[in-house]
C-alpha cells in the first residue's frame, strides 16, 4: 500500500487494540486521528515513509498507561454451534515485530504493549508526552532524523524493556532518569551525537559497549574512555607516589644549590687566605706521593710475581 495513511481510521476502528502497517509505502506525516484509538495496545508503522512530527497526542492511547483489568486471551465467534453452544474458542494469529525480532503471537498480542516507528523520515524532536504512557514494554524509534535531546522523563517509562533509538541525530546528555528503569532488558543509543558520562546503574552498564558506539563524546563504562573528571582523580595519586620517593622534587633542587654553593665556598677562601692556599697545595702533593709510590709498589709486585 502506498499514500497517505487515512484519516478516518481513528473513528472508524476506535475498539481497535492492534494496527500493523509496516512494510508499506505510506508517506506523509502520522495522522493525528490515530490518537482516537484510546483501546490500542500495539502500533506499528514501520519501514515505511512517514515524516513530519511524532504526534504528542500519542499519549492520548490510554491502554498504553493504565494497567491491564481484564487479561482473558481467548475470543469467541457466535454460529450457533460448538462445545459451549452457541460460540466456540477462536484464537488469532499474528506475526509482529516485537522488541526488534520478528516473532508469532497469538491472542496475548492484544495485550502487548509496543510502538515502532523505527525506519521512517520521522524529524524533530522526541515528544515529551510519550513518557505519560507508563505501561509501555517496548519503544523503537530508530533510524529516523529525529534531533533534540532525550527526554529527561524517560525514566517515568518503568515498564520499558526495549527501548532502540540508535541511528537518529540525537545529542546531549543521556538523561540520568533512564537509570531507573530497572526492568530494561535492551537498550541501543549507538550512531547518535550523544555526550558526556553514561549514567551508572546496574542496566545501563551491563549492555555490549557497541550500544553506545558512534556518538559524539560519551565515556565511563561500558565504554572504554574515561571521562574527564576520572583522570583528574588519577592524576593526585602519581604526584602522591613521587613526592615520597627520595628522588622528589625538593632533592634535586636541594642537589643543584648544593653543589655550587659548596664549590664557591671552598675555591674563594682559597684564593683569600694564603695559609689555607698552602696548606691545600702542600696536600695535594702530599696526595699525589702517596698516590705514587702505591702504584710503583703495585707495579713492582706484578713484576714478581711474573717473573717468579
Amino acid at each position: 500500500m502506498w499514500g497517505k495513511i487515512p484519516f478516518w481510521i481513528g473513528n472508524a476502528f476506535k475498539q481497535l487494540r492492534m494496527l500493523s502497517l509496516r512494510i508499506n509505502r505510506f508517506n506523509g506525516s502520522i495522522p493525528l486521528a490515530i490518537c482516537h484509538l484510546t483501546s490500542l495496545r500495539f502500533l506499528d508503522l514501520s519501514l515505511n515513509s512517514l515524516s513530519g512530527e511524532i504526534p504528542k497526542c500519542l499519549k492520548n492511547i490510554t491502554a498504553m498507561n493504565q494497567e491491564e483489568i481484564s487479561t482473558t486471551d481467548i475470543w469467541f465467534i457466535r454460529d450457533g454451534s460448538g462445545p459451549r453452544g452457541n460460540e466456540f474458542d477462536f484464537e488469532l494469529n499474528a506475526l509482529l515485530m516485537w522488541k526488534g525480532v520478528e516473532q508469532v503471537f497469538y491472542n496475548a498480542a492484544f495485550f502487548l504493549r509496543s510502538i515502532d516507528l523505527s525506519s521512517n523520515q520521522l524529524e524533530r524532536g522526541i515528544p515529551t508526552e510519550i513518557t505519560d504512557l507508563v505501561e509501555l514494554v517496548s519503544l523503537n524509534l530508530s533510524r529516523n532524523n529525529l534531533t533534540k535531546s532525550i527526554p529527561s522523563e524517560i525514566g517515568r517509562l518503568k515498564s520499558l524493556e526495549f527501548l532502540d533509538l540508535s541511528r537518529n541525530y540525537l545529542y546531549g546528555k543521556i538523561p540520568s532518569s533512564l537509570a531507573r528503569i530497572d526492568r530494561l532488558t535492551m537498550l541501543d543509543l549507538s550512531h547518535n551525537q550523544l555526550f558526556g558520562r553514561i549514567p551508572t546503574s546496574t542496566q545501563l552498564q551491563s549492555f555490549n559497549a557497541s550500544f553506545y558506539d558512534e556518538n559524539l563524546d560519551l565515556c565511563g563504562k561500558p565504554l572504554e574512555k574515561k571521562c574527564p573528571k576520572e583522570e583528574a582523580t588519577q592524576k593526585p595519586q602519581k604526584v602522591e607516589k613521587i613526592e615520597h620517593s627520595i628522588f622528589s622534587q625538593p632533592f634535586y633542587i636541594s642537589m643543584a644549590l648544593g653543589f655550587p654553593v659548596g664549590f664557591w665556598g671552598i675555591f674563594i677562601s682559597i684564593l683569600i687566605n694564603r695559609s689555607w692556599r698552602y696548606l691545600y697545595l702542600r696536600f695535594l702533593n702530599n696526595l699525589t706521593d702517596v698516590v705514587y709510590v702505591m702504584i710503583a709498589l703495585n707495579v713492582a709486585k706484578c713484576r714478581v710475581w711474573l717473573n717468579g
